[in-house]
């Protein structure tokens, strides 16, 4: 059973090792293709301050250290209900 707090760190650690891909100093080997594929797969990954709010809106399937406050909730939510 994954823990929610596992669940979290799992997406951290995969934003990581794409970042990782996409760095050829870091990964000097790996084919530009991969590169590529990797890039495309961050460009609309979730910042950690999704990832936080997300948390914070489902602690039940997320969990972090970082959650975000109930002002800053409801300001998001109000700019989410102008759209």
């Amino acid at each position: 059973m994954t823990l929610p707090y596992e669940r979290y760190n799992s997406i951290k650690r995969t934003e990581t090792f794409l970042r990782d891909l996409t760095d050829s100093k870091k990964t000097a080997r790996i084919p530009k293709h991969i590169r590529l594929q990797a890039w495309a797969c961050l460009r609309h990954y979730p910042t950690s301050y999704y990832l936080d709010l997300a948390a914070t809106k489902a602690p039940n399937v997320f969990e972090t250290d970082s959650p975000i406050d109930e002002l800053s909730l409801l300001l998001h939510d109000y700019e989410d209900y102008k759209k």
